[in-house]
């Protein structure tokens, strides 16, 4: 039976500290339980990262994963304002009046949102157990001490099937049916702004998305271009090497933009396997008999708000089970 609140703080892990992790632990651990994350990564940022890279100039930044994001439900507009009067969100009007972006990086709304929660970063989860005590978590080489009366997996699809089809072939059968677009991702620093008007490049058979950097709020610096290939090309050339990736998104920049060829001072080149969902509009999934919840955009749509809207769609499930319990 579930312990009521009386009894103890319920301990949760959540495996994935991207957007719609985070956002559902928010919600339990304000709700009073005792809430874990564990991430790969070695920071914040998932797929809203931001990458560090040099140059002959300096050291250079820019937004890596994903370029802006929009809000249109009542509760993430709500939440949006928030992060706009705490300073880490600003408006982008150049590209539309709903366009949004994380300042100054777009992981800073990540990195805000992980300041108040217990986050383990570095630490690949690969195995999930369970006994009687609860839940066990392993990684590669490492063991994560204590026991969990809930387990999130807050990851891709194409990553949570393996634990899912261990505790809830149903579970693993809807993550078998989600489907990620690819995307290869390229930043070009230049010595000296490019001589264009253009701020951005969007929905060619090559680019899909393209934009100067410094254009962006709250951006500075080197003349930085982030160019982002369409989902169509990327999977044709997903196995590509990453130098003739880079040349191939160089060449169509400076043929989209009408210009000679250009030559950066410094590159970083990034493939996203798993970047854009279509997303399954179910929200969130969750077994209430073994504890075991799963959240991310893949299972809402693929956009930041989606990832965002089913971690609180999944901790909204979880203490809704809570209240029933308490009240039987």
């Amino acid at each position: 039976m579930p312990m009521s609140r009386a009894d103890a703080a319920k301990r949760v892990a959540i495996v994935g500290a991207g957007i719609s992790g985070l956002s559902c632990a928010a919600e339990l651990q304000a709700a009073g339980y005792d809430v874990t994350l564990f991430d790969k990564g070695r920071g914040p940022g998932g797929r809203m990262s931001s990458r560090r890279f040099s140059t002959p100039l300096g050291e250079a930044i820019a937004d890596h994963g994903a370029q802006y994001f929009t809000a249109r439900d009542p509760a993430f507009v709500a939440q949006v304002q928030e992060w706009e009067s705490a300073g880490i969100v600003a408006p982008w009007p150049d590209i539309s009046e709903d366009v949004w972006v994380g300042v100054p990086t777009m992981n800073q709304i990540v990195r805000h949102m992980a300041t108040t929660l217990n986050v383990h970063w570095n630490v690949r989860i690969t195995t999930a157990s369970q006994t009687h005590n609860g839940w066990t978590l392993s990684g590669e080489d490492q063991q994560v001490d204590g026991h969990f009366d809930i387990l999130v997996l807050a990851i891709p699809s194409e990553q949570a099937v393996t634990i899912l089809a261990q505790h809830d072939f149903g579970m693993a059968r809807e993550a078998m049916l989600a489907r990620f677009q690819p995307c290869w991702t390229a930043i070009f620093a230049f010595d000296a702004p490019l001589p264009t008007d253009a701020s951005h490049l969007r929905d060619g058979d090559v680019i899909g998305w393209a934009s100067r950097e410094t254009n962006k709020p709250g951006r500075t610096g080197l003349e930085r271009w982030v160019v982002q290939a369409s989902a169509s090309w990327s999977a044709d050339c997903l196995e590509e090497p990453a130098d003739e990736v880079a040349e191939a998104l160089l060449t169509a920049l400076a043929k989209e933009l009408r210009l000679p060829p250009l030559q950066p001072i410094a590159q970083s080149t990034r493939r996203w396997r798993f970047a854009m969902s279509t997303g399954l509009g179910t929200g969130s999934l969750w077994n209430s008999h073994i504890g075991l919840g799963v959240c991310g955009d893949w299972l809402l749509g693929p956009r930041i708000e989606c990832g965002w809207l089913s971690g609180r769609h999944l901790s909204g499930k979880i203490l809704v089970e809570e209240l029933v319990a308490v009240a039987d």
